[in-house]
């Protein structure tokens, strides 16, 4: 019997379904298991952190491991009654007030809300060699991986921002515009003002060194610029494919980046019953940031069900009936654009 069948016995329907497991999903989980909430965590096991040595900014647990910090919250998780099952989430469907889960595989499960947590893809510029050093000496975010690369020389491709970035960290930062990047005037004045090197020509590959260390840049000249670190500006797209059966809705990130899940400030995706939190809503979070966007959907889905389940207990005692899906239903159908998804139902407590 496998795992899912295991979790699905007696077709149990989960208050809350979390899929994807990692700081942010196991934070809202964690945080709803606290309150009595049963909650299934489904997660296909690919942090997208997972090549980096450490997490940082992480109060209390700085430089962490990401794969140790992930198991450490998979514990706490379990600690008050959680499930966290591994696998991956194919569609999500409308089973009357609730969900049907369906995962790889062909197993379901059932939920009466979830929480989406499945972060994003990475696209990397397409450069030969690049994408094998990914989260080594490969690297975009300076809050990441910052201070670990103070005073090495760092080359940045095709963009000034990053440049800006970087060169708090180093003096000897390197930019290169690559295929088409053109600076304004002001732009390449502040780069000579900060001696920051400026180099043409498209990037071809990376030169590797001894100890499996980055040694530089080759251009489609042959020339190659010694660098020890590459930072590179990746487009970040969510991973919510499996979510098309719902309506949610895509949006592109303010600062052009990338696409990400639409949501309001508790998460809620305006799709009654559906939650998201982290990089899947956020292309910008980082583990703190993603860590609490899991906490305050975790919120707003308690809040949510708490409702419900005072609506329904209700209604049941006028009519002598018991709480059932049907009933649920019903309460879900009153409860259609009420303020009881967002935040503010929340704190103003109405």
């Amino acid at each position: 019997m496998s795992e899912f069948e295991l979790i699905r016995d007696g077709e149990q329907t989960w208050d809350v379904v979390v899929v994807g497991g990692g700081t942010a999903g196991l934070s809202g989980a964690l945080n709803l298991a606290r309150v009595r909430r049963s909650v299934l965590v489904i997660d296909k096991g690919e942090p997208r952190n997972a090549p980096a040595a450490g997490a940082h900014g992480v109060l209390g647990r700085e430089g962490i491991s990401p794969l140790e910090l992930l198991r450490l919250g998979r514990e706490e998780v379990a600690s008050y009654g959680g499930r966290v099952a591994s696998g991956q989430v194919a569609r999500i469907s409308r089973d009357g007030a609730g969900f049907r889960v369906v995962i790889e595989g062909g197993q379901r499960v059932r939920a009466r809300r979830v929480l989406v947590t499945t972060g994003l893809v990475d696209v990397l510029p397409d450069v030969p060699g690049l994408a094998e050093r990914w989260g080594r000496d490969v690297l975009h975010c300076v809050y990441c991986h910052g201070w670990e690369v103070r005073d090495k020389a760092i080359g940045v491709l095709g963009n000034f921002h990053q440049a800006l970035l970087f060169r708090q960290m180093s003096k000897d930062v390197t930019l290169f515009l690559h295929t088409g990047m053109e600076l304004a005037d002001e732009q390449w004045e502040q780069l000579a003002a900060l001696g920051v090197g400026v180099v043409d020509g498209e990037i071809t590959g990376l030169e590797v060194g001894g100890q499996d260390q980055l040694a530089g840049v080759r251009l489609a000249s042959g020339r190659v610029v010694p660098v020890q670190q590459l930072v590179v500006a990746p487009r970040f797209l969510a991973r919510a494919r499996f979510l098309g059966e719902l309506g949610v809705t895509m949006q592109e990130h303010p600062m052009g980046l990338g696409e990400q899940l639409r949501v309001d400030a508790s998460g809620f995706t305006g799709v009654q019953g559906v939650w998201a939190a982290g990089n899947v809503s956020d292309v910008l979070a980082g583990v703190p940031a993603a860590a609490a966007a899991g906490t305050t959907a975790a919120a707003a889905i308690h809040m949510d069900l708490l409702k419900a389940d005072a609506e329904a207990a209700a209604l049941a005692a006028k009519g002598g009936g018991v709480f059932s899906a049907a009933m649920e239903a019903e309460v879900s159908r009153r409860m259609q654009g009420s303020r009881a998804h967002g935040l503010d139902s929340f704190l103003s407590g109405n």
